[in-house]
């Protein structure tokens, strides 16, 4: 052989797709932004992060104690304020994705919640 090979670098196009994170179970969104869920280790994870696709550091849910029992839903700044039926619908998805791998399409969209008054 007269060249250099050079396998699996991060700009060598003869590789197949990028390593996929074993931790991310899956992704969805409403009708701003795509979310990705992330579990926060392999075996028996304890919790899961939702972030903003494209920027991790953008985190809108952190979910805990899920093999305790004990759930507790921390929201990220900047995502507190949304509306209550929003998140509702978002921790909905999130715990979908989390455990299935895609959301229940036939659950209403934000927008979409009717209440009765009476």
């Amino acid at each position: 052989m007269s060249g250099t090979i050079v396998a699996h670098t991060p700009d060598n196009p003869n590789r197949e797709g990028r390593p996929v994170d074993p931790l991310v179970r899956g992704t969805f969104g409403d009708q701003h932004n795509h979310f990705t869920v992330r579990a926060s280790s392999g075996t028996a994870p304890d919790s899961f992060q939702v972030s903003v696709v494209g920027n991790p550091a953008d985190l809108v849910l952190i979910v805990s104690g899920l093999n305790t029992g004990h759930l507790h839903a921390t929201w990220g700044q900047g995502w507190r304020t949304f509306a209550p039926e929003w998140k509702v619908w978002f921790e909905d998805s999130a715990f979908a994705v989390f455990y299935n791998g895609r959301t229940i399409d036939n659950r209403p969209r934000p927008g979409q919640v009717k209440f009765c008054e009476g």
